[in-house]
Order: C-alpha cells, then sequence, then structure tokens
C-alpha cells in the first residue's frame, strides 16, 4: 500500500493528532472499524445525526427518480441519510465497516438493507443503483485503494445516475489519538481536491458540481459527479 500527503501542522501535532510517519499503527482500516463501534453513538451526537447532510439529500431526492435505488457507501447508524431515503420511497442499501453502527442502522431504519463490509472488497451488478452516497468515507479508506472503489462505484451507477460524495480537501493521512475527546484512536488518508477531482474523472464520472465544506480550522470537498 502506499502512503502520501501533507502532515498536519506542528499545533495540530501537539493537539494529538499524528502523520503516519509518527507512529507505528496496525491495520489502519481496523483502526477505523475499532473506533466506529467504540463510538458510534458519540458520533451521532457530535455531529447532529439527525440533521447533517439534509441538505444534500434533498437535493439528491429531486435528481432521482421515485422509486430509485440508492448505494450508501459508509452508511454508518443510518441516520439520516438512509432513513431519510426510504421515507421519501426510495430503495436503500448501506454498507459500513463498523458492525455496531451496522446493528444500530437495521434497528432504526428496518426499511433498508444493511451490510457489514469493507467498501473496497465489495460487488454489484454493473448499473444496479440510480445514486451512491458516500459522506466522509473515503476519507478512511488507504489512498491507493481510492481510485478503485470510485472506478467499482461508476459501473455500479445507471447511465445519468449520480454520484455524491466527500473528499479530503487537502493531503493528509495520520491519526487522532483522542478521537471526539474518548480516548479512542481514529485514521484519515485523503489526497487535495484537485486529486479527487481527477480520480473522480479518471473512474468514468463527469464532475457537475464541486463545492468547499468548512470543518473547524479545516474542511472537505464535496463531489456531485454523474455517469453519462
Amino acid at each position: 500500500m502506499s502512503w502520501s500527503g501533507a502532515g498536519k501542522s506542528f499545533a495540530n501535532s501537539q493537539r494529538g493528532w499524528l502523520t503516519f510517519l509518527d507512529v507505528d499503527f496496525e491495520d489502519p482500516k481496523d483502526l477505523v472499524r475499532r473506533g466506529y463501534d467504540a463510538l458510534s453513538l458519540r458520533y451521532d451526537q457530535a455531529y447532529g445525526s439527525e440533521t447533517k447532510y439534509q441538505p444534500w439529500i434533498s437535493e439528491l431526492i429531486g435528481r432521482i427518480p421515485a422509486g430509485g435505488t440508492v448505494l450508501d457507501l459508509g452508511c454508518g447508524s443510518g441516520v439520516p441519510v438512509a432513513r431519510t431515503l426510504t421515507t421519501a420511497g426510495h430503495r436503500v442499501t448501506g454498507i459500513d465497516i463498523s458492525e455496531v453502527q451496522i446493528r444500530r442502522a437495521r434497528e432504526r431504519v428496518p426499511q433498508a438493507e444493511f451490510i457489514h463490509a469493507d467498501a473496497t472488497a465489495m460487488d454489484f451488478e454493473p448499473s444496479s443503483f440510480d445514486a451512491i452516497v458516500s459522506f466522509y468515507t473515503l476519507i478512511h479508506i488507504p489512498l491507493d485503494e481510492q481510485l478503485p472503489l470510485l472506478k467499482k462505484i461508476a459501473g455500479w451507477l445507471r447511465p445519468g445516475g449520480w454520484f455524491l460524495g466527500t473528499t479530503g480537501n487537502q493531503a493528509w493521512t495520520g491519526i487522532d489519538k483522542d478521537w471526539l475527546g474518548a480516548g479512542t484512536a481514529m485514521w484519515w488518508s485523503h489526497a487535495d481536491a484537485a486529486t479527487n477531482r481527477s480520480w473522480i474523472t479518471r473512474a468514468g464520472l463527469v464532475v457537475e458540481q464541486e463545492e468547499f465544506v468548512p470543518e473547524g480550522d479545516g474542511g472537505h470537498a464535496l463531489f456531485w459527479a454523474r455517469r453519462h
């Protein structure tokens, strides 16, 4: 596996952020899995699960056909994405690497189908979905696996289907040793927005819209891309 990315500032390192060169860590995906297993409920509370993403989801509902099929990569506890989309009459499949997140999603949104799996290991029939959503998921996947996953996403979409996803805005790979102040480690890896845009294009999608989503002293990139 290959790694790249600029390190966080020294000030961030002092707050508990470590670049990947600072530590000898275990399988990064296992860190992500265990982090969300441990802090599933705390994450929802910290980021307002009932209301987050609502403008994006509402816009997506207006762009896909009635009763459409949607894949939610990194579905978390199922709220608000899967719940809002199923309430609107869409058929939703959610995937998450965290067993706890999937268990909670099945309880909270019984109308949807949820799969406990690594998204990069999944396979679906070509042209299976009208839309694929990936909010704050690609940033937890090793860099060398992100473009192959985007290529899969492009293949899973029907012609005219939408990919709506967040990516990194600046390149960085590293760990927060005390994620959400709970003493649990979390790991991220992301390229900069321009690289992500090029990967989405190379995957076979057309970027229709891009915007910066601020968060704290940084932020992420949001992409609307379409299979033509």
